[in-house]
């Protein structure tokens, strides 16, 4: 009997060859994307048949694209494939200094990164009390979230703004602050290198968060502590800068040669 012979993967191909261009390498990547006409001039294909591909490809996650711009990006799925090896890496760096969190002040602490407008918590480290909800694989909206502001520390007012419209559940702009306020404690979360504020989801009193760099001074994740029990101003403040200093030190362990250099204890 004969095998059949391979179907043709000349489709594939065509869809690997929008997305190297999309991934970009030298002067050629951009943060932004690139729109349906210069995708198809660098490949020598019809602007159709490359926004035809790039539809499917969005269909299926593998690339996105901005509302406005109209300019394409590699897509969440592709990033949910890739990121299984970079966030093992992650999640095994930074776990020392997540425990060396929840120890120091005997409250949860977490590892969480920004999926498109979700806050994804990749590690939990708990307590010594007794209950604990479990985080660890679950994604909510980055404005209900303690770690969402240490994410979009680095985002403009106006990205921030339109991000913040998509996920603002309707008829809860009062119990999250709002969008202006939620933009206020973002400002104030730049200049102080961590950020404070009212954990929605939970019932503790405040989340304080950091934000963790990689290799590149980028961004990556951010580090937070939910605080349960009362706490004043000044110890919330207190504890927001022992966050970001361990940010920083969980930063240059991953290769963020600005920051403060240092290992957990």
């Amino acid at each position: 009997m004969t095998d059949k012979p391979p179907m043709s993967s000349a489709g594939l191909r065509r869809d690997m060859e929008i997305l190297e261009i999309l991934a970009g390498l030298g002067d050629e990547r951009d943060a932004d994307g690139f729109g349906v006409s210069w995708i198809a001039q660098r490949l020598g294909r019809e602007k159709s048949q490359v926004s035809r591909a790039l539809r499917g490809l969005e269909v299926e996650g593998m690339v996105e694209r901005d509302p406005l711009t109209r300019r394409y990006r590699l897509g969440w799925r592709l990033f949910a494939l890739a990121a299984r090896t970079e966030q093992s890496r992650l999640v095994r760096v930074s776990a020392p200094y997540v425990r060396r969190l929840a120890a120091a002040f005997d409250e949860d602490a977490y590892l969480c990164v920004l999926r498109g407008n979700m806050v994804l918590t990749l590690l939990s480290v708990p307590s010594s009390r007794a209950y604990h909800r479990v985080w660890e694989g679950v994604s909510v909206p980055v404005i209900m979230a303690a770690a969402g502001r240490s994410l979009l520390a680095e985002w403009d007012e106006e990205r921030v703004r339109e991000l913040l419209a998509t996920v603002l559940p309707a008829g809860l702009d009062g119990s999250v602050g709002g969008i202006d306020a939620w933009l206020k404690e973002l400002a104030s979360a730049r200049t102080a290198g961590y950020a404070v504020s009212d954990v929605e989801l939970d019932d503790s009193e405040a989340g304080v968060s950091a934000p963790v760099r990689d290799h590149r001074g980028v961004i990556t994740a951010a580090i937070s502590v939910s605080v349960t029990r009362a706490a004043s101003h000044t110890r919330l403040h207190e504890i927001g800068a022992s966050v970001a200093e361990t940010a920083r030190e969980l930063s240059c362990a991953l290769g963020d040669g600005k920051s403060t250099r240092g290992r957990p204890g």
